[in-house]
């Protein structure tokens, strides 16, 4: 073969190699949200409310229940009230709260079972859709922040907070409130 032309193959296939080994980090995410809503219902998944989400700093009521987050799939950590105030109930994480970045469609729900985690299989302790309610997405992945639960949500259905993937049905982490 022509010196040429070996070289050029080569310069090619050594190309692709270095181009199809690269990773590309993308930088969408729902997180980057300018206005975060609440999707929730007392049939979960369907006929959805959205509110506008509430900073946790202007707000501070009386603490109905409370629970430590406790890891699933990726490390999430902090507490978690449920609080009302004005006849409004909020869930509030505190400043400590933090999670994994990994998820590319983070959501805060409300869960039927006292045990989320131990009642679903690692690795991504999958949730089953009549089981939880979703109250919105993520607003950010540390720190303080609150989320209004619209009037139609039972709050004595649910047992525990969780922060859920959506996308792939991977629990990231779960707080009984007690």
């Amino acid at each position: 073969m022509n010196i040429k032309i070996r070289y050029w193959l080569t310069l090619g296939i050594v190309s692709v190699a270095v181009i199809s080994c690269t990773r590309v980090k993308t930088v969408s995410s729902p997180q980057a949200q300018e206005t975060p809503t609440v999707q929730a219902s007392a049939i979960p998944n369907s006929q959805a409310q959205e509110a506008p989400a509430v900073q946790a700093s202007a707000i501070s009521g009386q603490t109905i229940r409370s629970g430590t987050f406790v890891s699933a799939e990726h490390p999430t950590e902090g507490t978690v009230r449920l609080i009302t105030q004005n006849n409004q109930s909020s869930l509030e994480l505190d400043q400590n709260f933090k999670t994994s970045e990994n998820g590319p469609d983070l959501v805060l729900i409300l869960h039927r079972s006292a045990d989320v985690i131990g009642s679903t299989q690692p690795p991504t302790y999958p949730l089953a859709a009549e089981d939880y309610v979703v109250l919105a997405p993520l607003q950010k992945f540390e720190g303080a922040q609150s989320y209004p639960i619209p009037d139609n949500v039972n709050l004595t259905d649910y047992q525990s907070a969780v922060i859920w993937c959506r996308q792939f049905n991977a629990t990231f982490g779960a707080a009984v409130l007690r």
